[in-house]
Formats: structure tokens, C-alpha cells, sequence
């Protein structure tokens, strides 16, 4: 099963941001992994998109990809009870989960 887009931090509904298992617990039980690990796990076009939103280049030779970029963070967590895989940009959570 690949995980899907599902949602950053910034659009998540209010109600589930400090309910037990929501978006606080979520981010506070995060354990980073690599990149690798993480393409593993996601949907490559759905993050294809997020990369191209973000202005990121999609080769080298175009400049800044974000494979690249050292201030990427890719993480591991748990929502809900349900596993979750993301990534932090800019201090935001891009949150990949199962369908």
C-alpha cells in the first residue's frame, strides 16, 4: 500500500489539532527516517506535486530539488491509531496516510 497526500498542519481541522491522537500527538511521537525510507512508503506522483507546489526543482540541473534540500525532515508517526508517513518544510507537516 503506498500512502496518499492527505494533508499539511496548516489545513488541518481545529477540532483534531489537541484531541488524544490527533495532530499534537502526532507530531510530538514523530521518529525522523530518510528520504529513502519515505519514497518507499508514498505515492510518488502525489508527492510529485507537493514538490512542485513547493518550487522545487524536479532535476539538478534546474536547481533546488528537494531531495537536496537539508532542511527536510521525513518522519514516521502515528495518527489516530493508523500508522502516517510526512515530511516538515518551513516548520510544516505534510502528512501522507493509507487509503
Amino acid at each position: 500500500m503506498k500512502y496518499r497526500f492527505y494533508r499539511s498542519c496548516v489545513e488541518w481541522p481545529q477540532s483534531t489539532v489537541h484531541c488524544p491522537g490527533g495532530l499534537r500527538d502526532m507530531i510530538d511521537r514523530r521518529l525522523e527516517i530518510t528520504r529513502r525510507t519515505f519514497l518507499t512508503h508514498v505515492d510518488r506522483d502525489s508527492l510529485a506535486a507537493i514538490e512542485e507546489v513547493l518550487c522545487y526543482a524536479s532535476h539538478p540541473s534546474r536547481g533546488l530539488t528537494m531531495a537536496a534540500d537539508w532542511h527536510v525532515e521525513y518522519f514516521r508517526s502515528v495518527l489516530f491509531g493508523k500508522r502516517v508517513y510526512g515530511f516538515r518544510h518551513s516548520a510544516i507537516e505534510y502528512v501522507f496516510t493509507g487509503v
